[in-house]
């Protein structure tokens, strides 16, 4: 028998599936996962197992079961496919699809980029420059379900110069997400510190206490949606880091009464309804542009990305409701429209083959 852990469900959980909130929580690595786990009779609510389409009513506690963590070694070589924009002798950069998780954890042991990263260069032509020994070549992340462009560093010189630019500012990395509410200001930023949410391990939340580190994010507004009969409306926004914090622009928007559309997790203050989410099981964020100087050979390098086909759906859905689109969303949409499409489909755990 592996771990067993436990769960008070929480009001805003009420009415979900157990596999949604499962994985929403972090408690599984997918809903997939999650899913088996519950068929498989690993997982219990009130002491008695259910089946994975289970609505959860608040102050359930579900008892659910993890496999104990393998013994730590070598990062191994596993044939992930990986969408390279860009390399040369120093890095990469890559469009990361949805679903992978950046380097291994308790959580999820291997089908990584990492895993990736060392099948494509090779674990001794990677940097290991963050203090861990199952991260080679990272030097920044993106959560498991946010996709697109990804900096990854050949050897530490280069990846330390690139995290000493990202901390100084000097990598404009932008983003597109989709937030309920029309914003009415064409601009807006949010300078709020963050933290682990109280009680929860994989949450983060703005918060005033010791642990709290400083976090920026500046937006612009590029389109808005009109109210419908089951929602209050959407923006589409572009957003800038200026600090890379876990969650930080997921987190961010809740902050301001604008949770992403799809998050499983920080939707707080925006419908539930499946509907108004438009079925994704993904947040509508999006890493289209990055702009850097390569700090080996000074080359000024710039890349944008296009949305992936499942989040440019949800733009189609909702173009007869458009409002307008600003003049930063006119410049947006023309970079885009030259822009290359994702081709990494998106990673699932059991595709994953060892080399």
């Amino acid at each position: 028998m592996g771990m067993l852990k436990s769960y008070i469900v929480k009001p805003e959980d009420a009415g979900q599936r157990i596999d949604a909130v499962l994985a929403g929580h972090g408690l599984y690595p997918s809903r997939s996962a999650a899913a088996r786990a519950v068929e498989s009779g690993a997982v219990f609510v009130n002491g008695a197992t259910v089946a994975k389409k289970h609505a959860l009513a608040a102050g359930d506690t579900v008892v659910y079961e993890l496999e104990e963590p393998p013994a730590a070694g070598p990062v191994r070589a596993q044939n992930i496919p990986l969408d390279v924009r860009y390399e040369d002798d120093d890095m990469l950069v890559i469009s990361k699809q949805a679903g992978l998780v950046c380097h291994p954890s308790i959580d999820h042991a291997d089908g990584t980029l990492v895993n990736a990263l060392v099948h494509h260069c090779g674990a001794d032509h990677l940097c290991n420059v963050q203090g861990e020994d199952d991260r080679p070549g990272i030097v920044h992340r993106l959560d498991r379900d946010t996709t697109g462009l990804m900096l990854a560093a050949k050897n530490d010189a280069t990846g330390l110069a690139l995290m000493a630019d990202i901390h100084d500012r000097a990598v404009d990395r932008r983003y597109l997400a989709l937030v309920h509410g029309v914003i009415p200001h064409d601009t807006g930023m949010v300078d709020a510190p963050i933290a682990r949410a109280v009680n929860e391990r994989t949450r983060m939340a703005v918060r005033e206490c010791p642990s709290a580190r400083d976090a920026l994010t500046t937006f612009r507004v590029l389109e808005r949606f009109e109210h419908g009969p089951r929602d209050n409306g959407y923006t589409l926004i572009d957003c800038k880091l200026f600090t890379g914090r876990t969650h930080q622009i997921r987190v961010h928007m809740q902050y301001t009464r604008h949770p992403l559309v799809g998050d499983p997790v920080y939707n707080a203050g925006g419908p539930k309804d499946a509907d108004a989410n438009f079925d994704l099981d993904r947040q509508f964020l999006h890493s289209f542009q990055v702009r850097f100087t390569q700090p080996m050979t000074g080359q000024e390098l710039f890349f944008a990305d296009n949305l992936t086909d499942d989040l440019q759906a949800v733009l189609d859905a909702l173009a007869p409701r458009s409002m307008g689109r600003t003049q930063a969303g006119d410049e947006v949409a023309a970079l885009l429209a030259e822009a290359p499409h994702p081709s990494a489909p998106v990673h699932r755990l059991e595709d994953v083959s060892a080399c």
